[in-house]
């Protein structure tokens, strides 16, 4: 009986996926030092920012309340905060807040500083459903909003630490906040917030007015935005892999800063920065570009068994350039969810910020992967919904299979020719190969004919890892025992921690490891068949053979911590897959029939041989003529 030996194309491709994951894994792995450091570097942070607290509580710059009448405070102030002494004497200089909400968002807004420091999704909970706790964007401090400037008299001030007036009015159905830092009756900076109903943008005026004589305008205002991102999801590295920075620059042009510790970029003409995290964004947008900008971003999840609270800092500065001696901006708040389609309705390439992939992957989410799901989940459960978008997917795939699989027949029924001049040629590897190529020619197979098809495939496959973890409409929707597609389905919790693995055992990727152990097993002994020895390569049936264990560990591995909904997807597209196969295999192709034609084929004037074989051809012609006049 023959050794069964595996189709090299098929050997590199298995290698090169298992030794991308290895590497992705280990890359994505902190050494034991780098976490020890990182550690360190916090509570260095921490300790510095108290100090800086205590500076902050100590200096005079620090918000100042003035009684009415008192013309000692007032004076004092003056010193201190120069024409802006004005703001601390108002009845709103106090520590008080101003409340705005709709169907849908609510905003709490300070007296001092002006900024949002409360932001809560009102139809969204953390966690898990029915937890009782809404999606809070900000909240205690995560989040602040600063202008930094200089004035006419060469104070430098922070509108974090002053006192804004608050005015709230309604313009039909919008609700419009007016918070006001003056310097004058009619010399202030404001902000102004404009809610509209059942809307998660938030309109944001940024402007000045009688200011020119008040401030610096020799140089742009700096505006800074800080956001510690809090955890909203089941998994805190799971969420914290998915939590960017992005923006828009050059007219239309997206991207974002890279994931990891001090990750800075300094794009140009921005037109909106975005701090996402998994499945929520806050989103500062402007009608005028800001010229330059510096934004950064610092992993917080460095132990995920103790790092549980936040995910990532944010940090955003940009400036704010004077237009004939006064600041006006129109700008946009949006918080609310990464979802696609709510993104995309705005029309302002917000969509992008969501990971679709890029060139063909994304194209295969954006124009069948989105609008398919879309419309079977409208009118079927989510699980449901996966299962027959993957059926639907495997059956427009099947072709595919089906040339595929009737190449490796092919190949199969040539396997005992191959070995004969394999055998017949042992001492000539290049004559060995010209033959071969021949015997191809002869018999009307393309030994590339298999490796085409499961190239098409692999787009789709790269695009389903992008879809999954960002589809929004997933997020605690449950099926069967998964309560949430999109985290892990925990069907038991460990008492240790494994690396790599976790601390619970998940049980769709379980299915999947098992389905793709079956397709491999069910598979390779075709392609072992099909593929004729190589000359020097080593034993491919034992590499085979450690390969059917080895990638359903690695799913297993890899999927453990990845939302249900992919796991899903994947133990159903085996499942099929291995259904297919087997009625390919016992239904349609007949390796009698095959083997009918090839012979047939034999007889026949050979097909002329397209210009990349006569490339080769002439190319091993040519090395042969060389290796014949070396022996002389």
């Amino acid at each position: 009986m023959e050794e069964k030996k595996l189709d090299l194309n098929s050997i590199i491709g298995f290698i090169l996926i298992f030794g991308i994951l290895i590497w992705i894994i280990y890359q994505n792995q902190p050494s034991e030092a780098k976490i020890a450091a990182e550690k360190a570097k916090k509570e260095q942070v921490k300790k510095q920012e108290k100090v800086n607290q205590v500076v902050v509580n100590l200096n005079p710059v620090a918000p100042l309340t003035i009684v009415a009448g008192d013309s000692t405070q007032l004076a004092n102030a003056q010193k201190t905060l120069g024409g802006f002494a004005y703001s601390a004497s108002l009845p709103s200089a106090k520590v008080s807040f101003t409340t705005i909400e709709n169907e849908v968002l609510k905003l709490k807004i300070a007296n001092k500083g002006g900024f949002i420091v409360e932001a809560s999704l009102k139809n969204f909970e953390k966690f898990k459903k029915g937890s009782g706790q809404l999606v809070e964007l900000i909240k205690d401090n995560n989040s602040d909003l600063n202008i930094q400037f200089l004035t006419a008299d060469n104070r430098t001030l922070n509108t974090k630490n002053l006192y804004f007036e608050p005015t709230l009015s309604k313009v039909g159905t919008d609700q419009i906040l007016s918070m006001k830092l003056k310097a004058g009756d009619n010399e202030f900076l404001e902000y102004k917030y404009i809610l509209k109903p059942n809307d998660y943008m938030v309109g944001f005026d940024l402007r000045s007015q009688g200011l020119n004589k008040v401030l610096n305008i020799a140089k742009p205002l700096d505006l800074e935005w800080n956001f510690k991102s809090y955890r909203n999801e089941k998994s805190v590295s799971y969420e914290n892999r998915y939590a960017e920075v992005h923006f828009e620059y050059e007219e239309g042009k997206t991207d974002y800063v890279g994931q990891g510790n001090d990750k800075v970029e300094s794009p140009i003409k921005v037109n909106y920065i975005a701090f996402k995290q998994h499945f929520f964004t806050s989103i500062l947008l402007t009608d005028k570009p800001f010229e330059t900008s510096k934004l950064k971003s610092d992993n917080l999840v460095l132990d995920e068994t103790i790092d549980t609270t936040f995910t990532k800092q944010f940090k955003a500065n940009v400036p704010l350039a004077f237009t004939n001696g006064e600041i006006d901006y129109k700008m946009k708040w949006y918080f609310g969810p990464s979802d696609y389609k709510t993104l995309k309705k705005y029309d302002k390439n917000l969509e992008k910020i969501i990971p679709l992939g890029w060139g063909i992957f994304g194209w295969i989410n954006i124009f069948i992967f989105i609008p398919l799901f879309g419309f079977l989940s409208s009118y079927i459960a989510y699980g449901i919904a996966i299962i027959i978008f993957t059926i639907l997917i495997k059956i427009a795939m099947s072709p595919i299979t089906y040339k595929s699989f009737l190449s490796q027949a092919k190949m199969k029924v040539l396997r005992p020719e191959i070995t004969e001049l394999g055998e017949k040629f042992k001492k000539d590897p290049m004559k060995k190969q010209q033959e071969t190529m021949k015997l191809y020619n002869k018999a009307g197979v393309n030994p590339m004919a298999g490796c085409i098809p499961a190239l098409i495939q692999i787009p789709f496959m790269y695009a389903s890892f992008q879809f999954f973890p960002s589809a929004f409409e997933l997020r605690q929707k449950g099926f069967l025992w998964a309560d949430d597609l999109s985290s892990f389905d925990q069907i038991f919790k460990l008492p240790f921690h494994i690396p790599l693995y976790g601390d619970h055992v998940s049980l769709f990727p379980i299915l999947a490891s098992i389905a793709i152990f079956f397709y491999m097993k069910m598979t390779s002994g075709d392609q072992q068949m099909a593929a004729p020895q190589q000359e020097g390569m080593p034993d491919m049936a034992k590499m085979m053979k450690i390969m059917i264990y080895v990638s359903p560990i690695m799913m297993l591995i890899f999927f453990n911590s990845y939302g249900a909904g992919l796991s899903l997807y994947n133990f159903i597209s085996n499942l099929i897959t291995i259904g297919i196969m087997f009625v390919i295999k016992n239904y349609i192709v007949d390796s009698d029939k095959i083997h009918a034609q090839i012979q047939e084929n034999k007889l026949k004037e050979p097909k002329k041989q397209g210009k990349f074989q006569q490339r080769l051809q002439v190319a091993m012609e040519q090395a042969e003529a060389q290796k014949a006049k070396n022996k002389k």
